[in-house]
């Protein structure tokens, strides 16, 4: 570590120098100033860890020198050693983060006892720095690796070397996929799963980037039973798990893929902690909510049986009882009001409309919209914006 001492007085540098007990508080380096211009660029070029620094000096004062540690935000300590007990040099050393002060003349043992407390802050600040820093670049390369599984499972081009970088060594790997009820939040479960196999060298999970439901995971052969073993045991949420896939060369990962969701589409699953302690008028609630949120997606009966761990038969005569209309009449009507919304209160086109709402066909929608609301899109913003005409006129008319 570095420590600087500034002040414009030889004999106060002197005195410091000789008080620090420095090689026991880990200052390997003391370097000198006469004022702050000349302090700024020791600062600049050595980047010391403490700084005692005089408040009053020829040129740039102690002040305008913390103000400008301030403003390039330095990490350090900085201590003032000043002959005046002034409140307002204290007031104003508070607001830029200093770190104490000492009144001159200096002592040793208040001197020493203000240095350690110093390089301690420093030290378990950085280790706090250095914690953060190493938390957000694991973040990156779980989201590198999430992303890279996700183009190959997705079939879109992916560089095979980096996945395989990834994962242990092995002859041959297990896939298994890995649906979460929809509800819960299941990355901190992934990521859980994968810092365990990372840690045991059995494999690696990912988190899925096209949906969050869903989890793959590549384990090196015939480890699988622990893996489970493990899931079970240490997760507290019902999963459902489509595996028995063999993988013997990574550009296999998107048939395989293909073939493990065809599986789980086809309820051809094993579960792990059922719902059926979840209240099923509460599951139902949530399927709504989810469909009220999603309805300008692709939604079907398949889909929300997957992500809500339901048969598809009893979504659809629970959610026809909850809502008073099938699902798909239900997403209609969604949709159609929607549609009336950007109608009347944007200038979007009726095929951009039609697009956002999930109608690639300009012409199916518009006849949709008619068979709902007996006239067409373009009827229906022409008579809203005479609507809009006709009233703004009578309240300008009132107003007279």
């Amino acid at each position: 570590m570095k420590a600087l001492i500034i002040d414009d007085e030889f004999n106060v540098r002197y005195v410091i120098r000789q008080l620090g007990e420095w090689k026991k508080f880990g200052i390997s380096t003391l370097l000198e100033a006469t004022n702050g211009n000349e302090a700024k660029k020791i600062i600049e070029k050595e980047s010391p860890e403490i700084i005692f620094t005089d408040i009053k000096m020829p040129g740039m004062s102690g002040m305008e020198l913390i103000e400008w540690l301030h403003a390039n935000s330095y990490s350090g300590k900085v201590i003032f050693i000043t002959g005046f007990d002034d409140y307002s040099f204290m007031r104003k050393a508070i607001q830029y983060s200093s770190f104490d002060y000492l009144l001159k003349p200096i002592e040793a043992e208040p001197f020493n006892q203000t240095l350690a407390a110093a390089v301690e802050a420093w030290v378990s600040e950085e280790e706090e720095r250095s914690s953060k820093e190493i938390g957000v670049l694991q973040e990156v390369k779980r989201f590198q690796m999430n992303q890279a599984v996700t183009q190959a499972c997705l079939g879109e081009p992916f560089d095979e070397l980096e996945v395989a970088s990834f994962l242990p060594h092995a002859e041959q790997y297990d896939l298994t996929l890995i649906s979460f009820y929809q509800m819960h939040h299941a990355e901190p479960y992934i990521n859980q799963l994968a810092d365990e196999l990372i840690k045991q060298g059995w494999g690696n999970a990912f988190a899925l980037q096209h949906d969050s439901t869903l989890c793959l995971v590549i384990s090196k052969e015939a480890h699988w039973v622990l893996i489970e073993e493990w899931i079970s045991q240490q997760f507290d949420i019902p999963i459902r798990l489509a595996s028995g896939h063999s993988l013997r060369f990574i550009n296999e990962i998107p048939k395989l893929f293909r073939d493990l969701q065809k599986a789980m589409d086809g309820q051809n699953y094993r579960s792990i902690h059922r719902v059926n302690d979840l209240d099923d008028a509460r599951r139902m609630q949530d399927i709504v909510a989810y469909v009220e949120m999603y309805y300008m997606e692709e939604l079907s009966l398949e889909k929300l049986a997957n992500r809500f761990f339901l048969s598809r038969e009893h979504i659809s005569r629970k959610f026809k009882q909850q809502t008073g209309k099938p699902l798909s009449k239900y997403v209609m009507n969604l949709r159609i009001n929607q549609a009336k919304t950007w109608l009347t209160e944007t200038d979007e086109s009726i095929l951009s409309i039609s697009l956002m709402l999930g109608y690639q066909d300009e012409k199916y929608f518009s006849k949709l919209f008619k068979k709902v609301v007996g006239i067409t899109p373009f009827e229906y913003r022409n008579i809203e914006k005479k609507l809009e005409w006709t009233v703004g006129n009578v309240k300008h008319t009132e107003v007279k």
